[in-house]
């Protein structure tokens, strides 16, 4: 399975959207197929799951224009700005969200140091703690003070109590010597992380059609099965759905089931096969079982989106247990061996 090289010259609609979504992050990138016709999901989704590596060049290219195309169209009814600052803050990496918010500060009024309140806290840490205290004080005082204290606070004590005193006695500052200090720091800032950014396009692909779900989701992977079957078998390798919490064992599987609501397991359970409502009575006590086993006889029929929307929801739970550690899964496409 060969990953696409990509070009930025020669880059199509869908390959443009699949880099920006991928630079999106999964949250952004499932909302947005959720909108999105089956037709424009096959496109990208089979682009996405092609790309393994995008180079920082490309990925800016594409923010760009983007940006470019937000900002230029007058009938949006927001701020394209505003947008950006409150999407691309949550969901871009720090290197991309730098370099679309230096475009933002090049569309509007030069303000000094503009582009620092955009760096991460830990990396501005960095580039200014070797200079004079004079030279910090001065940049602190044109960031937001929730970061100018982030910041101070990450200074040694005398240090710190140095640096907040010439802030209270900064004064006058002459244009010229501030137009100095912020040219070093934008060279500074154009040094962090030039690097080629790499993705698996196959995993993050798989994580968000496990959040798409329903329809859509056999509606990309057939598709993509059709170009290029081995592909499609590797997404599906990479996908974890409800039946393959079989694969659970029982100590996790019972912290699992401490986290879901009755009537959340007895939605998800009506499509569910044999063995796994099995797997479940056998890990809740006998009146949780029965209690259980009520309410799903009283349930009545209900919506298939509602039964897909349950089991989602246990996916969830699920993901977000085995991210903070609580349980383990050796689940499809697992490399862990346990002995």
């Amino acid at each position: 399975m060969a990953s696409t090289n990509l070009d930025s010259e020669k880059l199509t609609g869908p390959q443009k959207a699949a880099i920006f979504l991928l630079a999106m992050g999964e949250e952004y990138t499932t909302s947005f197929f959720k909108e999105l016709d089956e037709k424009s999901i096959q496109k990208v989704g089979k682009c996405m799951s092609d790309i393994t590596y995008v180079s920082s060049d490309i990925v800016n290219i594409v923010t760009n224009e983007f940006l470019k195309n937000f900002n230029s169209d007058v009938n949006l009814a927001v701020s394209g700005k505003d947008f950006l600052q409150q999407v691309v803050n949550k969901t871009l990496d720090e290197e991309t969200a730098r370099e679309v918010f230096k475009v933002i500060g090049n569309e509007s009024t030069s303000t000094p140091f503009r582009d620092l309140a955009y760096v991460p806290t830990d990396k501005l840490f960095n580039m200014i703690k070797g200079e004079h205290p004079q030279t910090i004080a001065l940049i602190l005082s044109y960031l937001p003070y929730e970061k100018s204290a982030e910041i101070l606070n990450l200074f040694p004590e005398v240090r710190k109590t140095d640096i907040a005193l010439r802030i209270v006695t900064i004064g006058q500052v002459q244009d010229e010597l501030i137009r100095e200090v912020d040219e070093a720091m934008k060279n500074d800032i154009s040094k962090i992380g030039t690097a080629t950014r790499k993705f698996d396009g196959v995993e993050i692909l798989a994580s968000i059609l496990n959040e798409v779900g329903g329809d859509a989701e056999e509606v990309i992977l057939s598709h993509i099965e059709k170009e290029d079957g081995d592909l499609a078998d590797s997404i599906r390798q990479k996908m974890f759905i409800f039946e393959d919490l079989l694969q659970a064992e029982d100590r996790s599987f019972r912290e699992i089931l401490q986290n879901v609501d009755n009537q959340g397991l007895a939605k998800a359970l009506k499509t569910a096969p044999e063995e796994l409502k099995e797997k479940i009575f056998n890990n809740l006590s006998e009146r949780a079982a029965d209690m259980l086993k009520e309410d799903m006889e009283i349930m009545g029929p209900i919506r298939l989106k509602e039964v897909e929307e349950a089991q989602q929801n246990i996916l969830r739970i699920t993901k977000k247990l085995e991210a903070e550690g609580k349980i383990v899964l050796a689940g499809k496409g697992s490399e862990d061996t346990f002995v």
